[in-house]
């Protein structure tokens, strides 16, 4: 139990460094971003499954359908959504949607013989982290006309659900196939979205000769690569170990560290500390993964 929760921290560490990369590089289209950094994820799994990991058995067509569908659910189409939502509403009000996810994900893959009882203080603690960050102020968001900020919110309400939709889907999966490893999903996942990633690309994505042509250029490939490899690859390998050691509410409880990471991320970001109220609601979600992990012993 112990590997899983310290991969599924480690998982939400990693994933918490995309909410903060569509500031680094603002002048870059949501969707150019995002086919970057999927791109990146789909070369690093194609490379792996041909030179480091050959004989490794390749996915038969229904499990290569399934994760071409999860991956639109957990990679692409999340992320968009993501990066539409921090564009139009800064990055604290969207992480704390996508705080949400470890509520429905608790809820709705609550395992059978686990008592409503036992998960009340966990999820108590989590509503009241969320309740009091969304209260306090907002800097990424403060300059956001009404409407432009509630599309973004709007978008948020997206992500989440596709997200909670992967999430429990993706751990029902794992359980049934117990004889594909983590590593050898993670990289059918990372080929499939990379393709996918193409696509989109080369349906909404800028001319490759401009985002060549930019003096940030660099910059944007370092950040594709960044989040592709650790955020995407290394990142689903570890939520991979967490989903197949442990059930899928108390998986969904660990997703709060993605936002506590988040949160830590984007006021490094911003060059400042975090207020009263928002130390408190961090406290609070770490309160909250404790909880929850207790009721699961």
């Amino acid at each position: 139990m112990l590997t899983g929760i310290l991969a599924g921290l480690a998982a939400g560490a990693l994933w918490g460094l995309v909410f903060v990369a569509p500031r680094m590089v603002a002048g870059y289209t949501s969707v150019d971003l995002t086919a970057g950094r999927f791109v990146a994820y789909g070369v690093v799994a194609a490379a792996l499954m041909l030179l480091v990991m050959r004989g490794r058995p390749l996915p038969t067509l229904r499990q290569a359908l399934a994760a071409l569908g999860m991956s639109v659910l957990g990679f692409t189409g999340y992320y968009l959504l993501l990066v539409l939502a921090i564009r139009d509403a800064g990055t604290e009000v969207p992480t704390l949607v996508i705080g949400t996810i470890p509520v429905w994900v608790m809820l709705l893959g609550k395992p059978a013989h686990l008592r409503w009882a036992a998960l009340l203080p966990g999820l108590a603690l989590t509503a009241a982290g969320l309740a009091l960050m969304m209260y306090s102020p907002h800097a990424g968001s403060a300059g956001a006309a009404a409407p432009q900020f509630w599309r973004g919110v709007a978008f948020a309400v997206a992500a989440m659900v596709c997200w909670t939709a992967f999430a429990i889907v993706n751990a029902a999966w794992l359980k049934r196939h117990t004889h594909v490893s983590s590593t050898d999903w993670a990289n059918w996942l990372g080929v499939a979205t990379g393709l996918g990633a193409l696509v989109l690309f080369g349906v909404a994505g800028s001319e490759p000769k401009e985002l060549l042509g930019r003096t940030e250029a660099a910059w944007f490939a370092i950040i594709c690569i960044a989040t592709g490899m650790g955020s995407s690859w290394l990142a689903t390998v570890l939520w991979n170990i967490a989903s197949q050691k442990l059930s899928a509410s108390l998986c969904g409880q660990l997703i709060v560290s993605e936002t506590l990471f988040a949160l830590l991320y984007s006021f490094a970001w911003d060059g400042q500390w975090p207020s009263l109220a928002q130390s408190v609601a961090c406290v609070l979600f770490t309160l909250g993964i404790l909880a929850s992990i207790k009721a699961h012993q």
